[in-house]
């Protein structure tokens, strides 16, 4: 089910996958997978990478960072902006996006404030799913969402073995500077403990675009390891949109 079609390359930040219709010239793409902070599951992470290589026409890095608890914030926004910085290098006015899921949004969009602050080259775009932003857990949904396999003692544990002593405002997208970022777009299921992670940072930035499936639990874009899965192929035609929308224009969704 998770295998692809195409060799994966090696490279010191993770995994090069480059889909068949896939081309440098259409710009690159960051890829940073969920799992609570401290989980990865290579072949799922692969089989997605090369979906949304395939789906937006981008050569695609599959980041591999290091996890908590072993390693706590910040190591893990370190190598992601390691690895954005190597698709940045060298390539002139490319257009790099950034696709992130879950915790690994919370790097993400953590690893944008500080290109931001450090006046750096940003994103040119950056697509959430289900992202986790308040590592405060204050979010009401945390406790309004009965049928989410997501629960707060489940978030309070992997939180706090990411944090490992860090204060969890600090290291919070959420509670830092919302301005000056790239082009957001954010897709979380309406039944999620994690829907208000979504939207109360949407509504914090600009023109911050917000998909909101209702209805559906946390993990809901396994839907795309589907052949033939209605949702799975909406998903992927969404990320298609955003992936191949130019730089210039703020992406836009696709209706639901």
């Amino acid at each position: 089910m998770f295998d692809i079609p195409v060799e994966s390359v090696p490279t010191p930040h993770g995994l090069l996958i480059t889909a068949e219709n896939a081309n440098p010239g259409n710009g690159l793409l960051l890829y940073v997978h969920g799992g609570g902070f401290e989980h990865r599951n290579p072949p799922l992470m692969n089989r997605a990478g090369y979906l949304f290589s395939k789906a937006t026409g981008r050569p695609t890095l599959v980041v591999h960072y290091r996890l908590a608890p072993a390693h706590p914030y910040p190591a893990p926004v370190d190598d992601v902006l390691d690895a954005y910085r190597s698709l940045t290098a060298g390539t002139g006015d490319s257009d790099v996006r950034v696709i992130a899921e879950s915790s690994g949004a919370a790097l993400a969009l953590t690893a944008a404030q500080r290109l931001r602050d450090a006046g750096e080259k940003l994103p040119a775009g950056i697509l959430t799913w289900s992202a986790v932003t308040d590592l405060t857990i204050s979010g009401p949904s945390v406790d309004d969402s009965p049928d989410d396999p997501v629960s707060r003692e489940l978030l309070t544990h992997l939180i706090g073995q990411y944090l490992g002593g860090t204060r969890a405002e600090e290291a919070s997208p959420l509670h830092q500077d919302l301005t000056g970022l790239p082009p957001l777009s954010m897709v979380v299921g309406g039944a999620e403990a994690l829907k208000d992670d979504t939207l109360r940072l949407a509504a914090k930035v600009e023109d911050a675009e917000v998909d909101v499936y209702e209805g559906l639990a946390h993990v809901f874009q396994t839907a795309i390891f589907e052949d033939g899965n209605p949702l799975g192929g909406h998903l992927l035609d969404r990320i298609a949109k955003w992936g191949r929308t130019p730089k210039s224009a703020t992406p836009s969704g696709v209706d639901q």
